[in-house]
């Protein structure tokens, strides 16, 4: 099979050019001030991939979670232009998977969280939307 959906027929001439991430640059911020969850989220490359460096709420402040590379996703199979991203970050007593999709200006982020602590807590879900930092205003 070739394509599991009639969007997936597309004609690609030459090698595939890497996604433009310009749309991703900066630092983003939990659009709810009052999250308990990822606060803010930077993008930048390191070691010539991109990457993301995550911040959550703790109960001192911020938990930096560090580093992860992201596996870029296009708004199509013949687009070049970055449309979303996932990301996996491990933490031993738990991993958390963030896929996120850029609209309309915001990142929608879906966070995943999997217990692996045989702590008895429930694995969950999070949808949070996430605005770049700017200073036009």
């Amino acid at each position: 099979m070739e394509f599991a959906q009639l969007y997936d027929r597309v004609e690609v001439d030459g090698a595939a050019e890497p996604l433009d991430i310009s749309n991703l640059a900066g630092v983003w911020i939990n659009s709810n001030p009052d999250t308990n969850g990822i606060a803010r989220m930077e993008f930048s490359s390191f070691e010539g991939k991109p990457s993301v460096r995550v911040d959550a709420v703790g109960a001192a402040g911020l938990i930096d979670w560090g580093r992860a590379s992201l596996k870029l996703l296009a708004a199509s199979p013949a687009s070049r232009t970055t449309a979303g991203f996932t990301c996996t970050y491990d933490f031993g007593f738990a991993e958390t998977r963030l896929q996120a999709m850029i609209m309309k200006g915001l990142i929608v982020l879906a966070q995943f969280h999997k217990f692996k602590d045989d702590s008895g807590r429930m694995d969950y879900f999070v949808r949070e939307y996430f605005a770049v930092v700017h200073d036009r205003y």
